[in-house]
């Protein structure tokens, strides 16, 4: 008896098809709300946000955009269906809820926003 796991069977082109559905529509989500970050942090005093903390969320913004475009690029250079770690996509999730929170705190603070554009479809 081996220990080692049995090979998984490929997946159906179905499921290929819906895991890029839903891989695809969670990245278009995650870029938009880092954008939309990033002009929220163009209206953010430094009253409300200290200065160096503004660099730093905008650092990590534009980092997950870089990751996110390195991502996408990964999954389309490669020939059969690819998951992405949900530990992978922890850090991105984290960053969008920061980009939440800081939009409530503007809101709050009364300070008028752009228009947030619809989200893209994916």
């Amino acid at each position: 008896m081996s220990d080692s796991p049995l090979p998984l069977p490929p997946p159906s082109q179905e499921s290929a098809q819906l895991l890029d559905q839903l891989l695809e529509s969670l990245f278009v989500d995650f870029a938009h709300w880092f954008q939309r970050g990033l002009v929220l942090l163009d209206h953010t005093p430094e009253d409300l946000l200290p200065l160096r903390e503004q660099i730093d969320l905008r650092a990590r913004l534009e980092q997950g955009l870089r990751a996110l475009a390195a991502t996408r690029s990964l999954r389309g250079a490669c020939s059969t269906p690819m998951a992405i770690d949900l530990e992978a996509m922890a850090p991105w999730h984290t960053l969008m809820m920061r980009v939440w929170n800081l939009s409530a705190m503007l809101r709050i603070a009364g300070i008028p926003l752009p228009e947030e554009p619809p989200l893209p479809s994916a």
